[in-house]
């Protein structure tokens, strides 16, 4: 594989000093991926991580080590599949096109994915993944076919794109890009584990006691009814969905399906919802819809930790605000409660539907917990909970803006609009 030199001269005069232009055929090696027999036992379950689209769906890491299935060394003898070396780009080809990760170790993919190899002469892999990643729109739009989209391995290997000459410098800018990620990732995983360890505490002081158990001294059964008001959100009409506004609604796609709030659920609207309907940076909203049967966000709380640039939000019809009405009760001891896996079976419980799961208007304050009754430790725990919230919301402030200053940053270094030796590390605000 080698760097193609023969660009036009008016094409070279566009990009920078050191740069040249080639395809990503004549740099990396691309190679498809492919599945074994799925009627065969012994194709399966092996020691070969074998990485399907799916198993992209919401991962957040650069680097990938296994997914949901393995195949035998002998699945892949007997099939398309490739054994990928260490530092292969894993890029979505179709169903969804788009997903970009690096294999930490040796693995295979169904066919699903195109997968680059970088020699590591003329070709970083750290850099092609950025790369893949900004190119990503582009390879989707150029995409074909009869059934479903798929950028095919002839479609990757052409598609034009402007590099460093020098892999020194590919390199430099990767550590660069890097550096945002590697942050980004640490204060994910901070984020989790604050989550699991105020988890864990609730679980231990509170989630021990069941229905028809005998209960310690000073405890009894709360009805939710006692602790918090639900508030119905808004049921909007198609036509007060606009393009731009500076309101909106807070719907069912806030949910993430791995856990947590998102963004990306905003409706810009304008309508006539009520003053109660709207929500603010730090209330605590639950998920009354599923769109699904598998009830994957029924009955899930979760923080509105971003207000997305709106001065307004309202909730929709498919979730619901749930205020404490009790001093010693904090939002965040709320959300823990509610994160507890009785909760989650009570709501599945008191859902209905063949297609598209509701839970009923009496599932949250019908709900029983066991608490003390003088509710001193529910008020210690209110502590030990806001407290990490208050670091986990943060920790999204920082992690927003590592996003979208790598996010800027990605263009202008791929594209040698910045060099690496003009760079500076912005400090956040």
């Amino acid at each position: 594989m080698s760097v193609d030199n023969n660009s036009s001269t008016e094409r070279s005069r566009s990009i920078p000093n050191g740069w040249v232009e080639t395809t990503l055929g004549k740099v990396c090696d691309v190679q498809s991926g492919g599945t074994p027999s799925t009627k065969n036992n012994t194709f399966w379950n092996g020691d070969i991580g074998w990485i399907t689209p799916k198993d992209l769906s919401g991962y957040k890491k650069v680097f990938i080590e296994e997914g949901e299935r393995s195949i035998t060394h002998i699945g892949l003898d007997n099939s398309s599949a490739k054994l990928l070396p260490k530092h292969t780009i894993l890029f979505s080809s179709r169903a969804p096109i788009g997903y970009v990760v690096i294999s930490k170790n040796k693995i295979s993919t169904n066919q699903g994915f195109k997968n680059l190899i970088c020699d590591e002469v003329n070709s970083h892999y750290i850099y092609f993944y950025y790369l893949l990643k900004l190119k990503a729109n582009h390879i989707e739009k150029l995409s074909s076919g009869s059934t479903f989209s798929e950028a095919s391995a002839s479609l990757m290997k052409s598609i034009e794109v402007s590099i460093p000459k020098d892999i020194k410098e590919q390199k430099a800018i990767a550590k660069i890009l890097t550096a945002f990620d590697d942050k980004i990732e640490n204060l994910q995983a901070q984020n989790n584990t604050l989550e699991i360890t105020a988890q864990t505490i609730f679980k231990e002081w509170f989630g021990k006691y069941q229905i028809g158990a005998d209960l310690p001294d000073g405890w009894r059964v709360f009805g939710m009814n006692e602790l918090v008001e639900t508030i119905n959100g808004y049921s909007y009409k198609g036509k007060e969905l606009i393009e731009e506004s500076d309101e909106a609604l807070v719907t069912l796609k806030s949910f993430d399906r791995n856990g947590g709030f998102q963004t990306r659920g905003f409706k810009p609207f304008k309508g006539n919802p009520k003053p109660t309907q709207e929500v603010k940076i730090g209330n605590l909203v639950v998920a009354h819809t599923d769109l699904t049967q598998d009830a994957d966000v029924l009955g899930n709380p979760a923080f509105i930790f971003d207000n997305g640039g709106f001065k307004k939000m309202y909730i929709t019809m498919d979730l619901v605000k749930v205020i404490s009405i009790h001093k010693d009760i904090s939002s965040s001891f709320l959300y823990y409660l509610m994160k507890d896996r009785a909760f989650k079976g009570h709501c599945v419980g008191y859902s209905n539907g063949t297609t598209v799961l509701h839970l009923s208007k009496k599932a949250i304050p019908e709900y029983q917990v066991f608490l003390p009754i003088d509710l001193i430790k529910v008020k210690e725990f209110s502590e030990i909970a806001n407290a990490t919230t208050n670091k986990i919301s943060l920790n999204k402030d920082e992690l927003k803006y590592l996003k979208q200053t790598r996010d800027t940053l990605l263009p202008k270094l791929m594209s040698g609009q910045l060099q690496v030796k003009d760079f500076k590390e912005p400090t956040p605000c």
